[in-house]
């Protein structure tokens, strides 16, 4: 897995927009004047720093095997439903939940780390969420007469993720809801030549707006900049050369419209790149120890990255990693082992940089992933499914409780469709909607960011979408 990522990584690195700036190159008059009017309406946001970091866990994560029930009934009938790729209660890593009286559940037992979190009231799990574009029930489904939508290729990895990624399942579209947020709230930061949005995995659908997309950097390397532009090698001729000529090249006056905006784009990347290097390279040091992997690497440099965010100019920043390699048709046990263990140690590994940094309640880190996989095996493995679990990690996380409706696994269980898919009953509307709210978004705003958010959600409630961040 660790010779996949690096060669994706030095892939994405090679078509990185990290040098190209954040700057979208249109933008319709209609657009701005919308995004113009709402983002004043938001100058009243709290100017403390805070930052959201997304773990995509893209491929399809079997989630009812990360998060187990655990009380005698609903263990039996996990066993029963699951068969081989039951986990042995005997394994399981016990969670000291709150708000579940009369039942328990575990952790699988490769997630010590994020177990500690979690009993540590610093993690929370979100419990059958999936895409939605209204309440459904399985009678809805089976007698579905065209009354109530259902996502656009449903069970389908490229529509479910992008689904997830704009919260808009009733069609395909580029733009992500924190692209939206981003939108929204870019103007709290002072910095202009790099995006508030900051991926480790290239471009992504769940960073890009109408004004914003995402600043690409290395996990290791951090900021790539353009190739062979060293400023601070001047002593090989081939670098002097070159750093010369781009420079003279940049700093030339355009009047073609085009060679202008374009030169603009390459100015500011070219300027942001040396800033974000600059800031980084006098950093302080982080002295947790992370693990040596794709993913620990990633959130060590999103560590790094938060450090500087005062020298950056940033109140606000989204962050996103694409962990990939989850759809397990086959090997679902032995995948999992190796795979949930590196997330639940950079999980921790993160949280105690953050704590080293003093800004644990101000970094709230969550996870996605396109659907849940089927509760049944289907040998070795199991299939695309609907909804699933994921975790919420942070001082922010109002930590130690399960979140939304764990659902009867049973296969004639009333959410159970495709002996073993489980209809969602919390739509990722309300989990956008709830980390959107925390970052600063108003709720007159959510229905921008969210565009279905008041299918599920009244925003002139005082009530919490869902309740798992301290809003």
């Amino acid at each position: 897995m660790q010779n996949n990522h690096n060669s994706r990584r030095k892939f994405l690195g090679q078509l990185s927009c990290a040098a190209i700036g954040y700057t979208t190159l249109y933008n319709s008059v209609l657009n701005l004047k919308a995004i113009n009017a709402l983002a004043a309406a938001t100058g009243a946001l709290d100017k403390d720093y805070k930052a959201l970091v997304c773990i995509n866990l893209s491929g399809g994560n079997d989630s009812y095997n990360m998060l187990v029930p655990t009380s005698t009934s609903e263990y039996n009938t996990y066993q029963n439903v699951r068969s081989n790729l039951a986990l042995s209660r005997n394994e399981l890593l016990n969670l000291q939940v709150r708000n579940t009286p009369g039942r328990t559940f575990g952790l699988h037992p490769a997630m010590t780390g994020l177990q500690n979190l979690f009993n540590q009231r610093k993690a929370s799990f979100i419990s059958n969420i999936g895409t939605l574009i209204d309440p459904l029930t399985a009678q809805d489904f089976y007698n579905n007469n065209n009354t109530i939508a259902l996502p656009l290729g449903l069970f389908s990895h490229s529509d479910q993720s992008q689904h997830w990624q704009t919260g808009i399942p009733q069609t395909r579209t580029n733009i992500g809801w924190a692209g939206r947020m981003s939108d929204l709230i870019k103007d709290m930061n002072t910095e202009d030549k790099i995006s508030m949005n900051l991926s480790l995995s290239g471009t992504n659908i769940l960073e890009t707006g109408n004004e914003v997309i995402e600043y690409v950097i290395d996990p290791r390397e951090g900021s790539i900049g353009i190739r062979d532009y060293r400023p601070d090698n001047m002593y090989d001729q081939f670098n002097i050369a070159k750093t010369q000529a781009i420079d003279s090249m940049l700093g030339q006056q355009y009047h073609d419209a085009f060679e202008k905006t374009y030169m603009d784009v390459i100015r500011n990347g070219r300027d942001g790149h040396l800033k974000f290097k600059g800031a980084l390279d006098q950093g302080p040091v982080i002295n947790t120890q992370f693990s040596d992997n794709y993913l620990s690497d990633s959130m060590k440099m999103i560590a790094r990255t938060i450090s500087v965010h005062e020298e950056l100019g940033f109140k606000r920043q989204v962050f996103y990693v694409d962990f990939y390699g989850w759809d397990h048709h086959d090997e679902v046990l032995n995948n999992q082992n190796g795979m949930l263990s590196d997330v639940s140690a950079a999980v921790s590994e993160f949280h105690q940089a953050m704590e080293q940094l003093g800004l644990s309640d101000q970094v709230t880190t969550f996870c996605i992933s396109e659907f849940g996989r089927t509760l049944t095996s289907n040998g070795n493995g199991t299939d695309h499914a609907w909804g699933g679990n994921v975790f919420v990690a942070g001082g922010a996380v109002n930590g130690g409780n399960i979140f939304g409706q764990y659902p009867d696994l049973a296969l004639n269980g009333p959410l159970n469709i495709y002996e073993g898919t489980v209809i969602p009953t919390t739509p990722v509307d309300t989990y956008f909607a709830e980390l959107a709210l925390w970052m600063g978004v108003r709720k007159s705003d959510l229905n921008f960011v969210i565009p279905n958010i008041g299918n599920f959600y009244n925003v002139q409630s005082s009530n919490a979408p869902i309740g798992f961040l301290k809003l």
